[in-house]
């Protein structure tokens, strides 16, 4: 196993995204990729892979694998990738923002906002938004529909993100998700009630082999646990259940949940759509947030309340089932 003195200096020089090393005796024996991660901090593991791969990164002129083992006096030269310009427009989007300083912002994101442009949704996003509260965040990232963007929520899930506003802690929040050391809670509406009341779903969840807009579970699939537990009853044969994702699988909950015959309700992709009863959207909210802030340390702890739309049904759903009660009286 490569090892590499990360208390050495660097006999470097380095403008803007041109820089020039020479490896020391302490630093041979460094594997070229981890060498990087020490020298250029400001960028992430990601983009610095990708700056070696595609030929951008020598190593005395000759272009070496990220896993190349560094020998003193060797040469190290390059540049980072730098993805082509793409026009975002800066849009007034509104959002509830919770938590801001110089280096991240905690937002409550509305149902119905998409959070970054792709395919049918150039403008009207959340990173829209994001540009026109604050400009910086354009260069955010490796990734230029992005900006800033640290984990996802689809469309009609509302509730808590975080957003990095500046490179070195967007890699820090990255490693941080990656590394399971983020506390996500979420709230759902779901058909039928679970049984038992609290449980964990272990099923690894890859692409729909058929319908490749839509996960699956998979057993050649990526790994993800789901602990859910019920927290209301409700006599029209649905329940509000809290659950908490280990991992950060795309669509997890929605997949999860439907996975053992309780789709999160209005969650026409995954089967919540069923029955008579027709809702606006999937009921699923990112509730409660905690992380250590990548730059002071400090921990920190966020709620958000159900959505309008949500609560509103839940409390419509109350009001059935205490009405059912007294119809049975």
């Amino acid at each position: 196993m490569s090892h590499c003195n990360c208390n050495s200096s660097f006999d470097s020089f380095f403008s803007g995204h041109h820089f020039i090393f020479h490896v020391t005796a302490e630093q041979a024996g460094c594997r070229l990729d981890h060498f990087l991660v020490r020298a250029v901090p400001e960028a992430s593991r990601s983009l610095l892979t990708e700056s070696v791969r595609g030929g951008l990164i020598t190593v005395d002129s000759l272009q070496k694998k990220s896993s190349y083992c560094l020998k003193a006096g060797e040469c190290i030269a390059g540049s980072l990738f730098v993805a082509p310009a793409m026009d975002l427009l800066p849009e007034q989007i509104p959002f509830e923002i919770l938590f801001e300083d110089s280096f991240l912002l905690v937002l409550s994101k509305p149902p119905g906002l998409v959070v970054h442009p792709g395919s049918g949704n150039q403008t009207g996003t959340l990173v829209n938004g994001l540009l026109y509260h604050c400009q910086t965040i354009g260069g955010v990232g490796d990734d230029v529909v992005r900006p800033g963007i640290v984990h996802r929520l689809d469309k009609d899930t509302s509730g808590l993100m975080v957003v990095a506003k500046e490179e070195r802690t967007h890699r820090k929040l990255v490693d941080a998700f990656k590394a399971r050391m983020v506390g996500k809670q979420y709230l759902a509406l779901v058909h039928g009630v679970p049984a038992p009341k609290a449980g964990r779903i272990v099923a690894s969840i890859g692409r729909h082999p058929v319908h490749r807009q839509k996960m699956a579970v998979r057993e050649d699939g990526r790994y993800a646990a789901t602990n859910w537990q019920v927290l209301q009853e409700f006599s029209p044969g649905f329940s509000l259940v809290r659950l908490q994702i280990e991992t950060g699988r795309t669509h997890q909950i929605r997949v999860h949940m439907a996975s053992i015959g309780h789709p999160v309700a209005g969650d026409i992709v995954y089967g919540g759509g069923r029955g008579k009863r027709k809702f606006p959207r999937q009921l699923l909210h990112s509730a409660h947030l905690c992380f250590v802030h990548p730059v002071t340390g400090e921990d920190l702890v966020f709620s958000a309340p159900l959505w309008p739309d949500f609560s509103l049904i839940v409390d419509q759903l109350t009001d059935e089932t205490k009405q059912a009660g007294q119809d049975l009286l």
